[in-house]
């Protein structure tokens, strides 16, 4: 298979794919055609650099490759649809926050950072939308479920990992830990992600 060619088929595929496509997969896809890994890391590299400018971008998430739209342009394109995009409440995010900075951590530990008791419908939220889960049991009485982000949640916010969360600035220098939860506050919403949902 020409290069031209497999660029070409790739960018279909990643077009068409419903999720992020790894470089696995796609290698695993051209198997039959000789395609070495060599050859599709260029051309994923060329496809990147031929969008770098346009209304969409090649990014790579933690499942893989896909299309999305540029973040900037975001307001715009929500004007198609009618349906508003789902809006979070400052516990679920702060909760969220919490979640994916410091991993794994249990809804107790949730809980003294912030003051208080956390909802159980923010942590069923969180698990339905995919973006928490339970990864274990902390081995003190009563096994506490440990709590961790997913691969989507990090696609939904355009990561690759958790090194790429914003850093905390450093707390104001306080006794108590009424101060945590605002350092800790993770600066996403729904509709600064650039999902392509």
């Amino acid at each position: 298979m020409q290069i031209q060619q497999l660029k070409q088929a790739i960018e279909a595929l990643l077009f068409v794919a419903e999720s992020p496509l790894s470089e696995q997969q796609l290698a695993d896809h051209f198997a039959t055609e000789n395609v070495t890994k060599k050859q599709l890391k260029e051309v994923l590299r060329e496809l990147q650099n031929d969008y770098q400018e346009r209304g969409v971008q090649l990014i790579l998430v933690a499942s893989g490759y896909r299309f999305q739209t540029r973040a900037e342009l975001g307001g715009i394109i929500s004007r198609l649809w009618q349906e508003k995009p789902p809006r979070y409440s400052q516990a679920l995010l702060e909760t969220l926050a919490l979640i994916a900075y410091r991993q794994p951590i249990t809804r107790g530990d949730i809980e003294e950072i912030r003051g208080v008791s956390v909802s159980s419908n923010i942590m069923k939220t969180l698990q339905e939308r995919g973006w928490i889960k339970v990864v274990g049991h902390r081995e003190v009485p009563g096994r506490p479920q440990l709590y961790a982000t997913t691969n989507e949640f990090l696609d939904y916010f355009s990561l690759h990992d958790l090194s790429e969360l914003p850093a905390i600035p450093e707390p104001p220098e306080r006794g108590s830990n009424a101060g945590q939860t605002a350092q800790i506050k993770l600066e996403i919403t729904a509709e600064t992600a650039t999902n392509t949902e």
